[in-house]
């Protein structure tokens, strides 16, 4: 009633009616949010995308039948994956599809290309060695070929000449993937030694993987299926886009691996693999979608490379390469809340050096770290509880040299090795969303994670 009283006072008095404001924006899980685009002041492009991820071609796609005995693909799943990519909006994706079916065809077939919906080609040296997957009504991202068989190359400019290299761990394979343009990765770091890690012509490899930390779950994950799911006691669930809160995301094994590696002297890219193939979990939550649809798993979160675009401020795949190779590199759990304004930079004087770049300590260093904000945040909810943590690199781990709950940390260097910051949160603001499930809500988890950055 009393809105209706001021609409008509306001009739009367201007001719026309008082439009109330609107109340501001306010993120709440499953809102997608594009990242600004703008260079930073120190002329990089945040772009954010996926690394390790499956399609068609991989095998074990698609509930294991990625394509019929006629060799048919399956077109629903490919849909389910063109969809996710539309629906998260992340600028690119380094297809990572499995030796046996990746092997079998061609550029620009495993590049996902369709011209009829749109899709455009980037061409080099006369061949296709990308995909610019059209998106009705938004940006498209950028596909680039890879293959998970023995390593993981990422963003190849077509096949090698000899196939059969997919399957080996040599280092001339590994010399050869770089010849045609790609990343040399390594997935499940658990599967690895130090000593590969180190020795290998490797660029990098992952911080994290969605299925490695899924079957470290396997429990959390069986009780919410069994007792909730497949029950039909959805009302009790978190919202869907939260089914990864139940998750302990912290994994000792990578932590004990990554920072011997590089405490030892190498420098590695690490990635957060998103490792989706849409063949885990079937079952419908309460949006009638699947629990691991492609939309769902691509957007729990992504890996943000920091980009310098070309003279006329367009990028491809060559300047997503050359950061991802240069560890210019963070990943962020999206689910839990879209960071804004994060940096960490080294300070070599008066010179920046960014992630996995390399600062000088005779010209003193010190080390510079954002805390990020969560975008959007409804101001009515509780606020996260955050804490930046500033590591260092040391033989079986990391130790904590500093941290903050707020504002920006800097830290004066005193001793070289790699460094590396994180971003702790407990997502207090979710509990709105969290359902009879709120103890999930109550453990500390990872937020941002960056790879590292180096003093010598």
């Amino acid at each position: 009633m009393r809105h209706a009283l001021f609409l008509a006072l306001g009739l009367l008095a201007c001719g026309k009616p008082v439009v109330p404001p609107e109340a501001p924006a306010v993120w709440q899980p499953g809102k997608v949010l594009r990242l600004d685009r703008a260079p930073n002041a120190r002329g990089y492009v945040e772009l954010r995308g996926l690394v390790h991820v499956h399609s068609i071609y991989s095998h074990d796609a698609c509930d294991g039948a990625p394509h019929d005995d006629a060799g048919v693909y399956n077109q629903s799943c490919l849909e389910d994956f063109r969809r996710g990519v539309c629906q998260t909006q992340d600028d690119f994706f380094f297809l990572t599809d499995h030796g046996d079916s990746f092997a079998d065809n061609e550029f620009p077939a495993v590049l996902l290309f369709d011209a009829a919906r749109g899709d455009a080609l980037v061409e080099r040296a006369g061949g296709p060695v990308a995909n610019w997957l059209a998106c009705p009504g938004a940006s498209p991202a950028l596909i680039m070929g890879g293959t998970e068989t023995e390593t993981m190359p990422v963003g190849l400019e077509g096949h090698v000449a000899s196939r059969g290299l997919y399957s080996s761990r040599e280092d001339s394979a590994l010399d050869t993937f770089h010849a045609q343009g790609g990343v040399t990765l390594v997935a499940h770091t658990e599967d690895w030694t130090v000593a590969q890690l180190m020795t290998m012509h490797l660029d990098g490899f992952e911080m994290f993987n969605l299925h490695r930390n899924a079957l470290k779950n396997g429990g959390v994950a069986a009780d919410l299926l069994l007792n909730y799911v497949d029950k039909g006691l959805l009302d009790g669930l978190m919202h869907p886009d939260l089914f990864l809160a139940a998750f302990n995301l912290d994994d000792d094994t990578y932590m004990t691996t990554w920072g011997t590696v590089l405490a030892r002297g190498s420098k590695r890219v690490t990635t957060m693999g998103s490792d989706c193939h849409r063949n885990t979990f079937p079952q419908l939550l309460q949006d009638g979608e699947r629990i691991d649809s492609y939309r769902r798993m691509m957007s729990a979160f992504s890996n943000h490379l920091l980009v310098k675009p070309k003279a006329d401020g367009t990028w491809d795949d060559v300047e997503l390469k050359e950061a991802l190779k240069g560890g210019r590199n963070f990943g962020v759990f999206e689910f839990l809340g879209y960071a804004e304004g994060f940096d960490f930079v080294a300070m070599e004087g008066a010179t920046p050096r960014e992630i996995g770049q390399t600062a000088l300590l005779a010209n003193g260093v010190t080390l510079k770290a954002v805390m990020p904000k969560v975008r959007e945040l409804d101001a009515t909810a509780d606020a996260p509880a955050l804490k930046l943590v500033l590591f260092r690199a040391r033989e079986g781990g990391w130790d904590e040299v500093s941290s903050i709950t707020e504002g920006t940390l800097e830290f004066a260097v005193t001793q070289p090795g790699a460094y590396r910051v994180e971003v702790r949160m407990v997502p207090k603001h979710l509990r709105a969303f969290a359902g009879t499930r709120r103890n999930f809500f109550t453990a500390e988890r990872p937020w941002v994670m960056t790879s590292a950055l180096y003093v010598e």
